[in-house]
């Protein structure tokens, strides 16, 4: 068991040069110091702040010279400084550093080089930025970074504060990614149109689970060529704007699955105690899903289909974007990650399993329906006809897309669904107000999505929720592919680049009350729906989700019809928790609703 004592010390570490000396170190046992001098051509410069060990006269003199003559030459080497400053002070400055125990046995390996090695390795803040122009941003420790800065439970929340002290564009360590925060809209929609920032950020529990293939984590000509044949299938499946036949069929098959969800909700809610509607959702949106992606569907009692729906929440659960996890992968080998890393990667198998399965039951039944296994499966057979090469068309490229598709269109849909129906329960007068629009458009009609561009105020209060309660409240994460710039901030390649949607759906600059729920915020007064540049549910630029207006018919006819046919409400005593538990998305706590029929 590794424990590291830290005394109170504030530092930078040149991650690249630390995190391998310490991969080795803790595999191959201490290095020696003519490796070390051989193996550090770049370190800048050594600033240690501690009560006890501070910079000699000497020392700080020759900083301030060399950063004043170098910062326009961009360049702040100090490695000759550095050393000759050591050389005079390295008892003190060794005593000063972390001591290591192994196994309960202190010293069991003294680790002196490990000390040397940090000394020769911790860049200061300052320096740093005036070699690259780094965002500013706050310190952080060896190896964790600002990882202890960020609340587990609530990153959202912690990231929104650094972006809100350091401004639009701040600069971060997560364990060894330098990471940047983005919280001005204007600036992402900028960004994110550009190559450079299309890249993914080098993730463990995305890249080493999903090892670059589906279309979240794929990157370059994979992913170019898995996106274009996405949006086709979409396309093909009526995923547009405006009426034509293959959108009507889309409709049709959509509310196959609303009127299922009507009658299970109806069937199921008591009228004192309610139910907690979702399995329900999750069982009719998933289906809807399953259809779409494998064309089948599960009956709700079938083992697999649970099995699925299980893994599939452990997995957003687990896979949060900001989880140590992510950064610090030998965690891994703790108990409590291992079990969960277990879990996921035997899920994953299992997953594939199923997905091969249902493509090999397709290949001895073809059909003609619409799926996007069936469509993937036919540009392999073509190819293999042809003996043209798969390139991205392989089989386990296919499981892997098949699930990312799966994945996505359930779970943001289905979150943002649910924190819906909690938001109509806890403002019973904004429910009452859509409830007297859809009777004035609709009449004892169904809604359809002819109706859409007249229930003005349904969309509206949809945009709000998603405003208030971001689905992905850290957006999706992209990645620098080569050196770049942001404003005057110089940005290494492999950065991750965080769009902080919770950040900017709650600023006060861009929103008045931004805490307030109000849906005239998405209205203009006339009536009409407005779509503020602040608001970015699907995120913008190139890696923008590939199905939002598919998520946006969806969402219009589940809550248009849920509110035609129901009123809500909580069981007597009960209080609508508006919190959420935060992994990839921002889940609402599981509560009673009852579901009471209006006609």
């Amino acid at each position: 068991m590794l424990r590291l004592r830290m005394p109170s010390i504030s530092y930078q570490v040149n991650n690249s040069v630390f995190t391998t000396f310490l991969s080795r170190s803790l595999l191959v046992g201490p290095l020696y110091i003519p490796y070390l001098e051989s193996h550090t051509p770049t370190v800048r410069t050594l600033i240690i702040c501690h009560k006890d060990f501070i910079f000699s006269k000497g020392m700080r003199e020759y900083e301030r010279k060399k950063s004043k003559s170098c910062i326009e030459k961009r360049k702040f080497h100090l490695q000759d400084g550095a050393h000759a400053w050591l050389n005079e002070n390295r008892a003190g400055a060794v005593q000063s550093l972390p001591s290591i125990e192994i196994e309960g046995k202190p010293d069991a390996i003294r680790m002196r080089t490990y000390r040397e090695l940090t000394l020769n390795c911790i860049a200061s803040q300052t320096g740093d930025s005036i070699e690259r122009r780094l965002p500013p941003g706050p310190w952080g420790l060896p190896i964790i970074g600002n990882l202890l800065s960020i609340d587990p439970q609530t990153p959202h929340k912690s990231l929104a504060q650094l972006a809100g002290k350091y401004g639009p564009v701040c600069g971060l360590h997560m364990g060894s990614i330098y990471t940047v925060l983005l919280s001005d809209p204007k600036l992402i929609r900028q960004l994110f149109s550009k190559n450079v920032f299309c890249g993914r950020a080098p993730l463990y529990m995305t890249h080493g689970i999903m090892k670059g293939f589906g279309i979240i984590a794929a990157e370059g000509n994979l992913w170019k060529v898995q996106r274009k044949f996405v949006l086709n299938c979409l396309k093909n499946f009526g995923m547009t704007k405006f009426a034509s036949s293959k959108r009507d069929l889309l409709e049709k098959r959509i509310l196959l699955s609303i009127n299922e969800a009507l009658m299970k909700l109806e069937m199921r809610s008591n009228e004192k105690s309610g139910l907690d509607p979702h399995q329900t959702l999750q069982h009719c949106i998933g289906n809807l899903m399953n259809f779409f992606v494998f064309g089948k569907i599960y009956q709700e009692e079938d083992e697999v289909w649970k099995w699925l729906q299980f893994l599939q929440e452990e997995g957003v659960k687990h896979i949060g974007i900001s989880g140590p996890l992510n950064f610090l992968p030998f965690l891994r080998f703790l108990p409590r990650y291992y079990n969960i890393m277990k879990l996921l990667i035997d899920g994953q198998n299992k997953t594939h399993e199923v997905y091969r399965k249902i493509l090999a039951d397709h290949r001895k039944f073809p059909n003609e329906m619409n799926s996007f296994l069936a469509a993937y499966d036919k540009e392999m057979q073509k190819r293999l006809a042809n003996e043209e090469p798969l390139d991205s068309f392989t089989e386990i490229q296919c499981v892997y897309l098949l699930a990312d598709i799966f994945g996505a269109g359930v779970d943001t849909t289905l979150t943002t669904l649910s924190w819906f129906l909690l938001f109509m329960v806890a403002f019973p007068k904004e429910q009452a107000k859509l409830q007297e629009e859809i009777n004035k458009i609709v009449g004892e009609n169904e809604p359809t999505l002819e109706n859409r561009r007249d229930l003005t105020r349904l969309e509206a209060t949809i945009m709000e929720v998603q405003r208030l309660r971001s689905v992905v409240p850290i957006g999706i994460p992209h990645g620098t592919t080569e050196d770049t710039q942001i404003q005057n901030f110089t940005i290494p390649k492999n950065s991750m680049i965080v769009p902080l949607q919770w950040a900017i759906h709650l600023n006060p600059s861009y929103w008045p009350d931004p805490c307030m729920f109000d849906p005239n915020r998405f209205l203009t007064e006339n009536g009409g729906l407005k779509k503020p540049d602040a608001f970015i549910p699907f995120q913008f630029g190139k890696r923008m989700c590939v199905g939002d207006e598919l998520a946006r018919m969806i969402l219009f006819l589940f809550t248009a019809r849920i509110l035609h046919r129901f009123s809500i409400s909580a069981p007597i005593g009960n209080t609508i928790n508006l919190e959420g538990d935060c992994g990839i998305t921002l889940v609402p706590k599981r509560q009673n609703l009852i579901f009471k029929r209006r006609h």
